[in-house]
């Protein structure tokens, strides 16, 4: 299909387009394609430079609700033999079929859960367990559609040394992505001085998220001085995993977390636990602008965390968020990864200034 589309959607030659099953020629000049992907990686390179790419966001929280309380109840209430007036559902209890039971850009899977929480109500009027109008709250959610199919990261994750939260975006939107690294110790030469030692990394990373964590490590033995580490401590045997471990992940847009985590092992210095960030790093330390912003952000949000940390070419992305996000959180603009190791970091033991100031590069909404 790739192969034949090459031929299909180039302007210059699909004036003629011959089918080999009819062994016609077809004029497809003045046809309109409109093509969809979750993912556009897949896409071959010959053929993504024939279209036009239009990026469309996930829907927000609050967006999915509004559709669901305005398009999705009203159709799944038709598919299941009810009337409008057979069944009371607020706003609460839709965000927590959201939440907490779905994880998408969309809302197809959301509509399969509407579907089968009103299958259940319109059995239980059937058997004359309840009767019209039917108030559905949030136990009758629980005893509809099970237990809790999505689990939030759990906040504090980073209250020890080497853990970093980051941000990431999936085939289903913005996540969270908790980043860990553990010391494995100095190992020694035949004449007991402690010699290089490797760098180990789990969770299925991609070639370039495994560059990622070298340029990382590489970084911060540079700085090490600055950092207040001893320069050998900095050869240790170090492992980084990123969980979770059956969900392959790549891109370059970890880097400063995974600098953070591994600047948090070696200082002995805690992450911020409200704090989520997303980057790129370089050698020299310079943090390059990433996309999917706004996805991140919201992710962060759902999350509980409240300040982010982000590339300073990112900045103009922050108008495509949400007012209310705007608001409610606090935007960390940096171009250098010493600003994120100052704002993410927590003070060293005994400092004086528990709040550091932060970097000048900074917005707070």
């Amino acid at each position: 299909p790739s192969s034949a589309l090459l031929e299909v959607l180039d302007p210059a030659q699909n004036h003629t387009f011959r089918d080999h099953y009819l062994e016609v020629d077809l004029d497809l000049s003045d046809v309109l394609f409109l093509a969809t992907a979750n993912v556009a990686d897949t896409i071959p390179g010959p053929l993504l430079d024939r279209l036009e790419v239009i990026h469309l966001d996930g829907y927000t929280e609050d967006e999915k609700v509004a559709i669901a309380r305005d398009h999705l109840l009203a159709r799944q209430l038709e598919h299941n033999g009810l009337r409008d007036d057979d069944v009371d559902i607020d706003d609460s209890v839709l965000r927590t079929v959201v939440t907490e039971y779905t994880r998408e850009a969309g809302v197809r899977h959301l509509e399969r859960e509407l579907g089968k929480l009103l299958r259940k109500t319109a059995a239980r009027v059937v058997e004359g367990a309840v009767t019209p109008p039917v108030s559905i709250d949030e136990p009758a959610v629980r005893d509809a559609l099970g237990r809790t199919k999505v689990h939030a990261e759990p906040a504090g994750r980073t209250h020890a040394p080497g853990v970093a939260t980051g941000l990431a975006v999936t085939g289903a939107g913005g996540d969270v992505l908790v980043i860990e690294a553990s010391s494995l110790g100095s190992p020694t030469d035949d004449s007991g001085a402690a010699r290089d030692a490797g760098l180990t990394l789990t969770g299925q990373l991609g070639d370039v998220m495994k560059e990622s964590a070298q340029i990382a490590r590489s970084y911060v033995r540079a700085h090490a001085d600055a950092l207040g580490v001893e320069p050998v401590a900095t050869h240790g045997a170090v492992h980084l995993h990123v969980p979770a471990g059956a969900i392959p992940k790549d891109g370059p847009s970890a880097g400063i977390t995974m600098t953070t985590a591994l600047a948090s092992l070696l200082t002995g210095r805690p992450v911020r636990p409200e704090v989520g960030m997303t980057g790129e790093v370089t050698l020299q330390g310079r943090v390059l602008p990433i996309g999917g912003v706004k996805q991140k952000v919201l992710a962060a949000q759902r999350a509980g965390l409240t300040t982010v940390i982000l590339p300073m070419r990112n900045g103009p992305d922050l108008e495509d968020l949400p007012e209310p996000v705007r608001e409610e959180m606090t935007f960390h603009l940096v171009e250098d990864v010493a600003d994120v190791l100052e704002l993410a970091l927590e003070p060293p033991v005994g400092h004086p200034g528990a709040a550091m100031d932060p970097p000048p590069a900074m917005v707070s909404a």
